[in-house]
């Protein structure tokens, strides 16, 4: 089931659990579903929102002894976030991808398709960025496996 807030109820307890886990358990073991930040904005404080978000989640779970996956999805406009010829963001996403193991940058492939069109040209991604089939497809997917969502 997924809530209106965007969790899911696996992922909202499993993120209970981590949170309440007792002391004994070992940190290693702890590993929550994941978080999916979503962005579909150009403008640059959403952007910016987006690493922040990822940034602070890292730390808040490795503070507890978790490690957490976080994927960060471009959709639509969004996508000007991993355009190696748009992004105010370069630096920052490659120092935060370098000091976050389990953070991943996927770009909509259809979003990517539509403005190659209407631009003709061939957008480069920066490094690190993947390609996903459908943004919003992602996010379903991962909320489907039990990951919390944010809309950046």
């Amino acid at each position: 089931m997924i809530f209106a807030n965007g969790w899911s109820r696996r992922g909202l307890l499993a993120g209970t659990a981590i949170l309440t886990a007792g002391g004994a358990a070992a940190k290693e073991d702890r590993l929550t579903e994941g978080v999916v930040i979503l962005i579909d904005s150009n403008e640059p404080y959403v952007m910016g929102h987006a690493i922040s978000y990822s940034a602070n989640l890292s730390k808040h779970f490795a503070d507890r002894g978790a490690r957490l996956l976080i994927e960060v999805v471009a959709n639509g406009k969004g996508i000007d976030v991993f355009r190696a010829d748009k992004t105010p963001l370069v630096e920052p996403l490659a120092t935060l991808r370098q000091s976050l193991p389990n953070l991943t940058y996927s770009m909509c492939a259809s979003s990517k398709a539509i403005a190659e069109a209407k631009e003709q040209i061939s957008i480069p991604l920066i490094a690190g960025a993947s390609l996903v089939p459908f943004g919003i497809g992602r996010v379903v997917d991962l909320q489907l496996k039990g990951w919390a969502y944010i809309h950046a």
